[in-house]
This record gives structure tokens, sequence and C-alpha cells, in this order.
């Protein structure tokens, strides 16, 4: 079963790292693909790329759309803790569709069956769950939403992705308030704390909770810690577009600056 997952978010991970390698090379060399850019493109960094079809438009939505990844994964997630504290505390049993899952992906619930398995993936949920709340949050108090979009298929894969990403970890079980007022909606130069090494320190942060998870489910979880590569270069992907964002609409913007991880990248 693990083998099978792990292909699943190798694959996403892999397809995210040609993303990364290929569409930089391939805009400096002028063979920009308008869909590619407006696949891989949203909110601020879609700036720059020209002027787009009419048809490319209307596969578009607002970036404030977010929230609903969000609202999404608290319901979900909820929903999976539930069935998962049931089955750990009240001597029921976990949910059908996860057991078929284990059956049809060659997993004998039985065999493995450990206390440390279940309390890591309840930990596990129940972070990705505080997560979630965070981040919706975050999305309903602090966040300040301009005009940007995202591509409907970016939208509908993070739909996607916030209810696969909790139903791996059920898999791997055997058998802050917004003060003052908003000034402008324009960008400025983010300054202080981790902005000083990075341009996007949120995706840093973002890779870090995701690693954590990894290291509280063991280090022997492959398929997490392939969840993980997919996070790092997902998030790495988007660190690059708003850096270079930055560097491009701001002449003064911090050269020591890196896009994604200090010192590093």
């Amino acid at each position: 079963m693990p083998a099978v997952l792990a292909a699943a978010w190798s694959l996403l991970a892999a397809a995210f790292l040609a993303a990364l390698v290929l569409v930089p090379r391939l805009r400096r060399a002028g063979v920009v693909s308008g869909l590619l850019q407006d696949l891989v493109r949203y909110g601020k960094t879609k700036r720059g790329c020209g002027q787009r079809p009419g048809w490319l438009r209307l596969l578009q939505v607002p970036k404030r759309w977010f929230t609903h990844f969000y609202v999404v994964s608290v319901l979900w997630n909820s929903f999976l803790l539930i069935g998962l504290f049931q089955a750990e505390f009240l001597g029921g049993s976990l949910p059908s569709w996860i057991q078929h899952v284990h059956r049809s992906l060659g997993r004998d619930s039985q065999s493995e069956d450990t206390d440390s398995e279940h309390f890591s993936a309840l930990l596990v949920l129940l972070l990705l769950w505080l997560h979630s709340c965070r981040r919706l949050a975050e999305c309903l108090w602090t966040s300040v939403f301009s005009n940007g979009v995202i591509h409907i298929v970016q939208y509908c894969f993070g739909l996607g992705y916030y209810i696969a990403v909790g139903s791996t970890v059920l898999c791997q079980v055997p058998n802050n308030v917004r003060n003052g007022k908003v000034i402008s909606l324009s960008h400025s130069v983010p300054f202080g704390d981790w902005f000083e090494r990075v341009s996007c320190p949120h995706y840093f942060a973002e890779l870090l909770i995701y690693v954590s998870m990894a290291i509280t489910l063991g280090f022997h979880n492959v398929t997490w810690w392939c969840v993980v590569m997919y996070v790092l270069f997902n998030q790495a992907l988007a660190a690059v577009l708003c850096h270079e964002f930055y560097q491009k609409n701001f002449s003064s913007y911090p050269k020591h600056r890196k896009a994604f991880i200090p010192f590093v990248f």
C-alpha cells in the first residue's frame, strides 16, 4: 500500500520539480506557452505575462477563493479525526472506505496494527486540522485579497489536495487577528523577522510543518516523505515566482535574500 501512495505523491513532486526547472527557462527563451503560464502562476505572479486571451480569462476565479481550500480541509479532517478517534478510543472500526482502500492497495490491516502507528496518525491528523484552522482564520481575518486570480484547474487541484493529504494520513493507519486598517492593496517590499532572509518565509514555514508531521509519523514512513517532497517542490515553485516578481518590480529589493530556504535557495 505505501508504495502506491508514495508513487502517486512522487509523481506530483516530479511534476512540480519539472515546472520549477523549466518554466523560468522557457520564459527567458521566449517560448512561453500562455496556457502553461496561466496554470502555474497565480495572484501577483500573473502580472508581466502579457495580455491573456479572452478564453483563458474565462477559466480564472478570484484568488480569495483560497479560503475554500481551508474550509474543505477543516471539515474533511474533522470527519477523519472523528472516525480515527472512535476507532482508537471507543472500540469502533475505521470507515469502510478506508478498509476498502487498504484491501485494494494490498495492505493487511491486521499484520501491522500497532498502538504507536494509530497514535502517530491521530497526532498528525490533529496537527493538520489545527494547521487548516489557522490558515482559515488567516484568510478570514488577516489576509487582504486584492483582485488577483487563479486558474480554475489550480482551484480544483487545491480542493482535491486538501482532501487527499488527510486521506493519506489515515491510510497510514493499519486496519491572528488583523490589527489596524488597510492602507493600500498595492504590493510593497516586506521586512522583518524571516523576511530579512527569504522572500517567502510563509512557504518555508509550510514545508517545516509537513516535515514535523513526517517526523511524527516516523522516518520510516516513505509515503509521507513523498508528500513532503511534493510540498517542497510546490512551495519552491511558488516562492521562485514571488521572488521574481519582487526583483522585477522593486529595484531596491535586497539582493542577499533567497527565495525559499534561508542561505540556500
